[in-house]
């Protein structure tokens, strides 16, 4: 028999779309999970290419009798697994889940995966989970792992506009790979007085690449 191993991560599903399309993160990489479990980053890298987004069932509380849906992207990143996935609202356990997850009654994400490779640490008892089989992500109703957040998927801006705490606090945990307390810090530190300095310059248009420049810059000062 194939053992097999279920991660949680707890989520912020609020934003989750009217079409059912939400994203975040169904593992975060080196931390420690209630269970002495760490997943290292490059776990699911194989099987991520092996059974690509539509070879990973989306399910409800890792029955398999409860399809809710579909991934559309599941990728490997600095921070941890990051998915976007759409409900099914035409299956009525999806419009189900979409209402709990709405209501806050749901906020959970759990991988559901075969070991393939893992070493122990003799002194801590930690174990690290280096290589796995991915072949199931939950909707669940119990996180263990705090850190993981949905994020929102549509709304890009454009046009140079500078963007809202939440989205750059995204782009901080997504793309340059802060835990969520540095983005914060970041952000408490810096992007209240660019935000500032850009609304009192009206009339005089910033491009969003310009204005992550002069982030950059004052974060370093």
């Amino acid at each position: 028999m194939i053992a097999r191993e279920r991660k949680f991560a707890g989520l912020d599903l609020a934003e989750v779309q009217e079409d059912g399309t939400f994203s975040g993160y169904a593992s975060v990489f080196g931390r420690v999970d209630l269970g002495r479990n760490v997943v290292e980053r490059g776990a699911f890298a194989d099987s991520i290419i092996r059974r690509g987004p539509a070879g990973v069932r989306m399910l409800f509380q890792h029955d398999p009798g409860q399809p809710i849906g579909s991934w559309q992207e599941i990728r490997e990143d600095a921070r941890g697994l990051f998915v976007v996935g759409k409900l099914t609202t035409g299956v009525a356990r999806a419009r189900e889940v979409l209402e709990l997850v709405r209501s806050r009654a749901i906020d959970g994400l759990s991988v559901g995966f075969r070991t393939i490779h893992s070493t122990k640490d003799a002194r801590t008892g930690i174990r690290h989970i280096r290589k796995a089989d991915l072949w199931e992500i939950s909707v669940v109703t119990f996180p263990m792992n705090p850190e993981a957040r949905i994020e929102q998927v549509r709304g890009i801006r454009t046009g140079g506009e500078l963007p809202t705490i939440r989205e750059f606090e995204h782009w901080l945990l997504r793309d340059a790979g802060l835990t969520r307390s540095e983005a914060r810090t970041v952000i408490a530190k810096g992007f209240a007085h660019l935000k500032r300095e850009r609304d009192a310059a009206k009339g005089k248009p910033l491009q969003l690449a310009e204005t992550i420049r002069r982030a950059a810059r004052l974060f370093q000062q």
